[in-house]
């Protein structure tokens, strides 16, 4: 299976060498493609030096997880790759993660989307979200050993199904992608993975995670802010406004009436500024309504030209 990994880049610095040699020296190799949103550290000029032979490609401005995703998945497409990885630049794999990811993706092409456990940046547990929606709370230490090392033996387990996962690792086959389509251009930064998971659903395709084979996400220093969960309250209410299972009526409940009641609610408890920003959220969503007509179009008539930048 030849693989493309595709890392957007935004003030990489941080992670760079872990996640770049991570993959240099993977078990299971595969080419590197960094795409840059218009780094202000030394990312580009780092790469460009120390890493020759990652393929580095700069937007020049910070187009979003999406679009930049998109850029890499089109040329992998376009240049007959067999699949890609889409790793976030504050992730990196284990040794031996790649080529059981890969076995996987090849023995059941009923996944649209194959990831490997998450754990945190510390490698001790699994990471706080990727808990939320697996319902993986610990690791065995018999499997995983504490030096972030490849674990001995045979590591291969079937695929474990789940409704999502963040899109933090994420290995798809391109003909998934032909059939599925690219992040929605409607979702900036966040609500991408899970509209495209909707989409997964659409066309009959499973998620899941392969729990012998590690990689680690280092976001738990993200403290949860207020503004950052209103922000999450609204790419999930756009992903239920798109989401090509639901026809145009139910979507626009879950969409849109359902921050409604959120409304409502705040109001009852006496939450003045939450009902606020709850209507903020349910006008921004009512203004993007004839993009999102847009938006479930092109999910459920798949063409790649309608994801270009």
């Amino acid at each position: 299976m030849k693989i493309l990994t595709i890392i957007v880049s935004y003030n990489f610095m941080p992670w760079l060498h872990r996640c770049i040699d991570s993959m240099l020296y993977s078990d299971y190799p595969s080419d590197i493609m960094v795409l840059d949103n218009g780094s202000s550290d030394e990312t580009v000029a780092h790469i460009r030096k120390e890493y020759p032979q990652v393929r580095l490609i700069e937007n020049g401005r910070n187009l979003g997880f999406g679009a930049a995703n998109n850029i890499g998945m089109q040329l992998a497409i376009k240049e007959g790759y067999d699949a890609v990885l889409l790793l976030n630049e504050d992730a990196w794999l284990y040794h031996n993660t790649l080529g059981v990811l890969a076995k996987a993706a090849a023995e059941h092409p009923e996944y649209g989307v194959i990831s490997p456990v998450h754990l945190t940046g510390k490698g001790d547990k699994p990471e706080h979200g990727f808990s939320q929606y697996t319902g993986l709370t610990q690791i065995d230490d018999n499997i995983k050993d504490k030096k972030n090392e490849k674990p001995a033996g045979n590591v291969y387990s079937e695929p474990v199904a789940v409704p999502f996962i963040n899109a933090a690792i994420w290995l798809i086959r391109t003909e998934v992608l032909k059939k599925v389509g690219l992040f929605a251009p409607i979702f900036y930064h966040y609500g991408e993975d899970k509209d495209m998971a909707n989409r997964m659903a659409y066309y009959h395709y499973k998620i899941g995670y392969v729990p012998t084979v590690f990689a680690c996400h280092d976001r738990e220093f993200r403290q949860p802010t207020r503004e950052r969960f209103f922000h999450t309250e609204k790419v999930y209410h756009l992903s239920e406004y798109t989401n090509p299972n639901h026809n145009f009526g139910t979507a626009f409940a879950h969409g849109i009436l359902a921050v409604g009641k959120k409304v409502l609610s705040a109001f009852l408890k006496g939450k003045w500024k939450d009902a606020g920003d709850y209507i903020k959220i349910a006008n921004t969503l009512l203004l993007q309504t004839k993009a999102v007509i847009h938006a479930r179009s092109i999910s459920k008539h798949v063409d790649l030209k309608n994801y270009k930048v």
